[in-house]
C-alpha cells in the first residue's frame, strides 16, 4: 500500500517545529528515523497532514559524557551507539542491547530518540531506560522538563511526552564499579520483534545481589520494571533457590497479553526461562 497525502516540511529550528505543532495540533507527525513511522504510514494506520522532519536541526545528534551522566541526543542513530566508546564503557546495558534491534540497515536509519517516544512495548530500549534509570529531556516553546523513564511510559504506545513537547534527549547515569548489566531476548528470528525479553542490572556485592533492576519488553502493555522479582533477590547469594524466588515473584509483576507468537502462559514461562540466564550471566 501506498500512504495517504501528505505534507512535508524540513524544520531547521526546534522553534520551527513548535510553530508547525501549534499550527496543526494532531494532524502533524515528527520524522526522525522513520522505521516505524513509514510502515503505519503506508499500512494508513497513520494519515498526517503534515510530515515535520527534524534531522537537520543541530544539537540533537551526539553522545556526550557529563556530570557522571551518558546525554544520548534524540537523533543518534543505533548504529551510532553501538559503535560509541563512551556507551560500551558507561552504559554497557545499552550497548549489549542494540544489536538485537532489527537489522543493520534499520539500525542506520533509526533513532535512540524515536524508539523511546514510539514506546512500543515490545521494543529494547524503552525496557534498557527502565533498568539503567535513565531520565528523558522533553522540550517545548516554554522550557524543558525532564521525566524519569519509570515514570514515561504510561501505555500501550503511550507516553508522558506532551502534544507540544519534543523528546531531545536521555540522560542515564554512569553505570556504578559493583554494578553489572544482562540482557536477553527470545525471537523467532533474529531481528523480528521479541517475544519476551529482559534487561538486567544491578549490584552483585560479595556475590549477592542488591538494587537489582530486571525490566521486561514484550510483557505487557509498556516495559515492566519487575518489583517483585528485584525484591525477591535483594541481598541474596546466587543460588537455585535465589532464582526460584525471582521466578515466581514474576506472577506479581507480568500480564503478558496473548498475541500472534502464542498465549500468556507461553510468555510467563519464557519469562520464568530467561530470568534464570540473565542472574546466572549476572552471577558470573
Amino acid at each position: 500500500m501506498k500512504p495517504a497525502p501528505f505534507a512535508y516540511v524540513r524544520a531547521l529550528t526546534l522553534d520551527q517545529v513548535f510553530d508547525l505543532l501549534d499550527e496543526h495540533g494532531d494532524d502533524a507527525r515528527i520524522l526522525a528515523g522513520g522505521q516505524s513511522l513509514m510502515a503505519t504510514l503506508n499500512l494508513r494506520l497513520s494519515a498526517p497532514e503534515v510530515l515535520i522532519d527534524i534531522n537537520h536541526i543541530e544539537g540533537l545528534s551526539s553522545i556526550e559524557l557529563k556530570d557522571g551522566k551518558v546525554r544520548i541526543g534524540a537523533l543518534v542513530r543505533h548504529s551510532e551507539v553501538a559503535a560509541s566508546p563512551i556507551i560500551a564503557e558507561h552504559a554497557p546495558l545499552v550497548a549489549k542491547a542494540v544489536p538485537h534491534i532489527a537489522h543493520q540497515a534499520i539500525r542506520n536509519r533509526g533513532t535512540f530518540g524515536g524508539s523511546i517516544a514510539f514506546a512500543d512495548p515490545a521494543a529494547e530500549l524503552p525496557a534498557v531506560s527502565r533498568a539503567v534509570g535513565a531520565d528523558f529531556v522533553l522540550q517545548s516553546r516554554s522550557g524543558t522538563r525532564t521525566v524519569a523513564a519509570n515514570d514515561f511510559f504510561l501505555g500501550l504506545f503511550e507516553t508522558a511526552r506532551q502534544p507540544d513537547e519534543i523528546l531531545i534527549a536521555a540522560e542515564i547515569p554512569v553505570i556504578p564499579g559493583n554494578e553489572k548489566t544482562a540482557f536477553t531476548e527470545l525471537a523467532r528470528r533474529h531481528g523480528d520483534y521479541a517475544i519476551i525479553g529482559v534487561a538486567a542490572q544491578g549490584g552483585v556485592n560479595g556475590g549477592s545481589f542488591s538494587d537489582m533492576r530486571l525490566a521486561f519488553f514484550g510483557a505487557g502493555d509498556r516495559p515492566i520494571l519487575a518489583l517483585a522479582a528485584n525484591a525477591a533477590l535483594e541481598g541474596k547469594p546466587y543460588s537455585e533457590a535465589a532464582v526460584a524466588a525471582a521466578q515466581d515473584a514474576l506472577d506479581a509483576d507480568l500480564d503478558p497479553m496473548e498475541d500472534l507468537n502464542g498465549p500468556a502462559a507461553m510468555k510467563m514461562h519464557l519469562a520464568r526461562v530467561i530470568t534464570a540466564r540473565v542472574l546466572a550471566e549476572l552471577a558470573e
